[in-house]
């Protein structure tokens, strides 16, 4: 017999503006910091890499890291 966990962490396609549920569950993991964001609380994403970021600045700060080009950018 099958049995979903959906207390337990979801698997997701990240989406532009939305995403996808592949796998159901609760949760899933912050990217950077392995924080738990429950999946009514998730906002912040990357499409290209398939992330998920428990904050903005969380999400702005591995975009910086992704793309150094950026940071020479906002320096001019």
């Amino acid at each position: 017999m099958f049995s979903s966990n959906r207390s337990g962490e979801a698997k997701l396609r990240y989406l532009d503006g939305d995403y996808q549920v592949l796998e159901p569950g609760s949760y899933v993991i912050c990217a950077v910091t392995a924080e738990k964001i429950e999946l009514d609380d998730l906002r912040y994403w990357s499409v290209a890499r398939q992330e998920a970021y428990v904050n903005g600045l969380v999400s702005y700060q591995r975009e910086l890291e992704s793309n150094p080009d950026l940071r020479q950018r906002s320096k001019n």
